[in-house]
């Protein structure tokens, strides 16, 4: 990736400039599910970015944070989508809530209205808490002629025909949880397309119970995958139990790696 990085940043920058956007904050992924799989790699990335905005006249910031496992516990279209409704609603993951707060923090900072930015983070859970962030999304839902009725209520989105529990074979802690196999293993539910002309299917994609740092016994479940076949059920079974290690190290489960 590190020679594609000049490509990449220029990419990445010059949408959010044609865009308009004179403050700009970007989310850069560090890990096996990300472009960048060292951090050194992503600061070169975001170090990038930062200039090329600067010599545009926009300011930037940059929030690295880990991809080496899934964010949150939805992985798939409609689940995603379903855990963001709720989120905002208020039952948010920890990661997502520590990820989300920060890059909003970050945003609200380069506004030069609130320059603190601890002060920043109790703002934005306050608007998560008190509704107001929900009845915001479902404006802009509603203006763009989207069925609101699914927002207020995300178990009316379609579900998966098949839905199949993955189960820990040994006790112990989650000490990976690689997302990048677990991408992978979504490509054969449908998740996401190998080639231009694949079909996606919303309703597929898993939802994950134990991540990086959870306590496991034999016979808990790991996670479900939602399919629309046994077959590709049975396959992606496999595939995020070799996803997986189950040991017995404590990993730190900090998702804000460092702010450019």
């Amino acid at each position: 990736c590190t020679k594609s990085t000049p490509l990449i940043a220029s990419s990445i920058m010059s949408k959010k400039i044609a865009s308009g956007a004179n403050k700009i904050v970007l989310d850069v992924t560090v890990g096996k599910g990300a472009f960048m799989k060292t951090r050194e790699d992503a600061q070169k990335l975001a170090e990038q970015m930062v200039r090329i905005g600067n010599l545009a006249g926009r300011e930037v910031k940059c929030v690295l944070t880990p991809m080496d496992q899934p964010l949150g516990f939805a992985v798939g279209n409609t689940l995603e989508v379903a855990e963001a409704v709720n989120a905002l609603k208020g039952k948010m993951p920890d990661d997502v809530k520590e990820v989300v707060v920060e890059l909003a923090a970050q945003m609200m900072y380069l506004s030069g209205k609130y320059p603190k930015i601890a002060e920043n983070r109790i703002k934005v859970m306050e608007v998560i808490e008190n509704g107001k962030a929900f009845e915001k999304f479902r404006e802009l839902v509603e203006r763009q002629g989207g069925d609101v009725s699914f927002i207020d209520d995300p178990s009316k989105f379609e579900k998966a025909p098949i839905i199949t529990p993955v189960i820990a074979e040994e006790d112990g802690v989650v000490e990976k949880l690689d997302a990048g196999m677990v991408g992978k293993a979504g490509l054969g539910l449908g998740m996401g397309r190998q080639n231009k002309d694949d079909e996606i299917d919303p309703r597929v994609g898993m939802i994950f119970n134990k991540k990086i740092g959870d306590d496991v016994k034999k016979g808990d479940i790991l996670a479900y995958v939602h399919a629309n076949t046994p077959e590709s059920a049975n396959n992606c079974v496999e595939e995020i139990k070799k996803a997986y290690v189950i040991g017995y190290r404590r990993i730190s489960k900090k998702n804000i790696i460092e702010i450019i």
